[in-house]
């Protein structure tokens, strides 16, 4: 869902990417790492996916509110935090975006992050630098 933001999406996705890597599993180097290989294949599916809608539809990513959030224990303020997050979070450029949800949402170690985007670490860390900065001038002016 990080990719999609939608669980429907997410869940075509996954089908796409499991096909794509079981039709390319002689591509695979067992001495890597099986999640980054699935999450590198699942990242350009999703982006083929995007640039397709852009060019049919002009269409992008999917809202913030339509986003199902799950809480075990329902409570309410949680669930208005966690959108307001989120909605911070889509508002960010691409670049930034992804580096986030890599990192604070699928837990990948920042060098993890920055083989699967293809970029070097210090390039995922000044992203995320800048779009903690952002999220917190943000919050700031919100706040005050």
């Amino acid at each position: 869902m990080v990719l999609t933001g939608n669980r429907d999406a997410a869940n075509d996705l996954a089908q796409a990417s499991c096909l794509r890597a079981l039709e390319n599993a002689e591509k695979f180097d067992p001495d890597t790492h099986l999640d980054r290989w699935l999450f590198t294949i699942a990242k350009r599916t999703w982006l083929n996916e995007l640039r397709a809608l852009t060019i049919r539809r002009g269409g992008g990513l999917v809202s913030v509110d339509s986003f199902e959030l799950v809480d075990t224990n329902p409570n309410q303020e949680t669930n208005r935090f966690v959108r307001e997050v989120l909605k911070e979070i889509y508002t960010l450029p691409e670049a930034q975006r992804e580096a986030v949800l890599l990192v604070y949402g699928e837990g990948f170690a920042y060098s993890e992050a920055a083989h699967i985007i293809g970029i070097p670490i210090g390039t995922v860390m000044s992203r995320l630098a800048a779009a903690r900065k952002t999220i917190a001038e943000r919050l700031k002016e919100e706040n005050d």
